[in-house]
Formats: C-alpha cells, structure tokens, sequence
C-alpha cells in the first residue's frame, strides 16, 4: 500500500496525538512522506483530542482529511464521531473496553480490541495508544513494525529519564497490538 490516512481519537491523557506523531516519525524513518495535523477541544487533560496522519511515497498535497482509510477510535466518543469520515472499503479500530456502541454501517470494518482491558493484563494501563497503533500496523503494513520499535528507542534518547524508563513499556505494547491481528485475536 502506497498511501495511507488515519484518524487519531481519543480524549486528552489517551495519547492519540502522541500515537499520530509516532507514526510521523516512523514514516520519514521509511524514507516516506507524512503529515500530521492535530485538533483540540477547549478542555485541557480530558477533552477530545484527534489527529489526521497522512503516509504516502509521494508528496502529501495537504494535511486535511475528509474522508480517511482507517479510523482508531480510543473511545466511544471517537467512534461516533468518526465512523462516518471512513471510506468506503476502509476499517475502525475500536477501543471495546470505552466503547459499546454498534456498529452503524456495513460498507467499513470494525475492529473491537477491548484494549484497556489488554493493558491492564499487561500491567501497562497507559499504553492503549501503542497497542492500538501495533494493530494498526500489522493490519495495513503500511510501515515496519521493527521501523516503529526502532524511532521509538530514538525518541527514549530524547526525553526524560523517567520516560525514557518506559521504552521496554511501549515495545511490549506496540508488539502486542500487532499480535492481536497477526493470530486473528480479534474479527478483521
């Protein structure tokens, strides 16, 4: 697959901006182009928070998405919000654990990962965002997984020790979301 764009959603604290950049950074790391544009509620931690990742061999001509290949909803939220901006042929990746609403069309997949619940078996509560963008990789193949683990051990050289800490964390995370979809742990 040559292009790919997703939205990112979720509320403040989730990280779906931080697994929008993530995702940027994995791209140029591909020698890829992207481009990430971020939009806020008014509220600070808590409100709605979301991204739009374009990832293309080409030029992305703008940031805008009105109509995206995949949607990853971290809550319910962002599942009714979005789930009209999939295209048609296109797939969700729906946090089950915040999420209970049903399915409303039959022209898009949905993907339920009761992904709170996954991480707190993994002892890891706050990683849903990297579990949900290792589905996301496994299922498009848009970018290497080795490619994400790889910027993410970059990026731990960069920030604070405490977070940098978390690194061992996130690849457990990133590597058990894409496993949910490699053994057909969940309906595709």
């Amino acid at each position: 697959m040559a292009d790919m764009s997703v939205i990112i959603s979720g509320f403040g604290g989730q990280g779906a901006l931080f697994a929008g950049i993530l995702l940027c950074h994995t791209a140029v790391f591909e020698g890829k182009y992207t481009t990430w544009f971020p939009a806020y509620g008014a509220e600070m931690r808590g409100g709605a928070v979301n991204c739009a990742v374009n990832i293309s061999d080409d030029e992305v001509p703008s940031p805008i998405i009105d109509e995206a290949d995949a949607v990853i909803a971290l809550n319910e939220a962002s599942q009714a919000k979005f789930e009209n901006r999939v295209k048609s042929g296109g797939f969700m990746i729906v946090n089950s654990s915040l999420s209970r609403l049903k399915p409303k069309r039959t022209d898009i997949k949905y993907i339920n990962i009761p992904l709170n619940e996954l991480a707190h078996k993994l002892t890891q509560p706050a990683f849903v965002n990297v579990m949900a963008l290792g589905a996301f990789i496994e299922k498009t193949g848009i970018l290497k997984l080795e490619s994400i683990k790889e910027v993410m051990t970059e990026m731990a050289k960069t920030v604070s020790a405490k977070k940098a800490a978390l690194l061992p964390n996130n690849i457990e995370c990133v590597e058990f979301g894409a496993n949910i979809i490699k053994n057909q742990l969940v309906t595709v």
